[in-house]
């Protein structure tokens, strides 16, 4: 895990959040951020003045008109990534990478003064995530066969070697994170409480998309 974090009392009980609906940061996964908008540059500077974490989060329906000029409410639960590379582009630009360390669950939010957000950040329920667990025995032959299907059905293709002998977690997560899952859906891998959890998702995603127009009505995933 990146960094210095090792227990749940060392990461920050206050962090800033980068709402992005459809982007995924899980625990130990990288996420390349292209950042130009001005309040999201401030955010940055800031912290890489400090502690360098930022909490990705996706946002939810409030219900409010959409004139309604208050920010959109954020999702119970986002991930806490550390910023592991940094690059300023000549037009004012910054590259970066964020190295997911632990999932959150997003508090209140701070009255701030600061243009970007800032949440109350609850890991309590999360520190399984700070752990480096060994390797995983669970027979990967399931996810690679609805992993086939998904891609055979969209038209992708991958390396298959690079997938086959990839790590049973990297795979996962690599996967959760890259696919191009609905904002619903990436938020139900994030929330998925375990790696099998997490898994058994993924696996359920992959089929249902495999299977969309093959029959008249879509599988439901309940």
């Amino acid at each position: 895990m990146p960094g210095s974090f090792r227990k749940l009392s060392e990461l920050p009980l206050v962090i800033p959040v980068f709402p992005l609906d459809g982007v995924l940061l899980l625990p130990g996964g990288q996420l390349p951020l292209n950042i130009f908008e001005p309040r999201y540059l401030n955010m940055l500077d800031d912290a890489m003045a400090g502690e360098r974490i930022i909490g990705m989060i996706q946002t939810r329906a409030n219900g409010a008109a959409p004139d309604d000029e208050r920010e959109p409410s954020l999702a119970p639960i986002g991930c806490a990534g550390r910023v592991t590379s940094f690059a300023e582009t000549s037009d004012g630009r910054y590259l970066v990478t964020l190295t997911g360390v632990c999932r959150f669950r997003a508090g209140d939010e701070l009255p701030v003064r600061t243009p970007y957000r800032q949440v109350r950040a609850d890991f309590s329920s999360f520190a399984a995530d700070l752990r480096e667990d060994g390797p995983s025995s669970a027979d990967p032959a399931p996810l690679l066969a609805a992993l086939r299907r998904y891609l055979d059905h969209r038209g992708l293709a991958i390396d298959w070697t690079s997938a086959e002998t990839a790590p049973s977690d990297a795979l996962i997560n690599s996967l959760s994170m890259a696919l191009p899952f609905d904002g619903m859906e990436k938020q139900a891998l994030l929330e998925a409480p375990t790696m099998d959890d997490r898994r058994e998702t993924l696996v359920a995603l992959l089929e249902i998309d495999a299977a969309v127009g093959d029959d008249d009505d879509p599988p439901s995933i309940q």
